[in-house]
């Protein structure tokens, strides 16, 4: 029974080293790691990628009861939110998360106390974010932006909609532009503009236009 025991309370430990866009040496963080008495660690050697293999092979190693050791909690993850989605995954599976650096080890109080920390911190820069997105989007549609793909323009359209926020930001005069760009309507061209989301000059603004295009831009 007591054999039982022990080897249930015997952890593999497994660490994981990334590089960072600053320092491309893992020298220092594998020298950390190996003292931490690891039996395999896995070394992610490039930077600046979306897809880190070996930490997908690290994780699809881990089972219950294992420990990851990590030189920094940054090493797992860029941001905050996927440092805590990852370490969350870990914890449900009864996985330990030990940062050397940071000092953090999820097994104790203070541990899992930080952890917690941190998911209200992610919680907070999400909705932040998305308040700072909606603020944004309401001001460019009060300054006129349009968003989306725009519905029923013509390839030939599309060109003469970058064709006209060019030649107005160069300075030329709205009945010069209906010329250079062979349209006959002032309020297409306002509505080009409008895609671009150009800014009109002092003193001039947009006329009310109807959401639908000319027919003249439809394919």
């Amino acid at each position: 029974m007591m054999e039982a025991t022990d080897k249930y309370m015997e952890s593999r430990i497994f660490g994981y080293a990334r590089v960072s866009t600053r320092d491309q040496n893992l020298d220092m963080q594998l020298d950390v790691l190996q003292q931490q008495k690891c039996i395999k660690i896995f070394c992610e050697k490039i930077s600046g990628i979306k897809k880190r293999p070996e930490l997908e092979r690290c994780l699809s190693s881990l089972k219950e009861g294992d420990v990851l050791v990590v030189y920094k909690l940054d090493r797992l993850a860029r941001s905050l939110s996927e440092i805590v989605r990852i370490c969350s995954e870990l914890e449900n599976k009864k996985i330990r998360i030990r940062s050397v650096k940071d000092n953090i080890d999820t097994t104790d109080y203070m541990g899992k106390f930080t952890m917690h920390i941190f998911a209200a911190l992610a919680e907070f820069e999400r909705n932040v974010i998305i308040e700072r997105t909606r603020e944004g989007r309401e001001a460019a549609l009060k300054r006129g932006k349009i968003f989306g793909r725009p519905k029923g323009l013509s390839s030939l359209a599309q060109k003469k909609v970058k064709q006209a926020a060019r030649l107005y930001q160069q300075g030329n005069s709205i009945k010069h532009i209906c010329q250079q760009i062979e349209i006959k309507s002032k309020s297409t061209l306002y509505r080009y503009l409008q895609l671009e989301n150009i800014q009109l000059r002092a003193g001039s603004k947009f006329p009310s236009l109807e959401k639908r295009l000319c027919p003249e831009n439809r394919k």
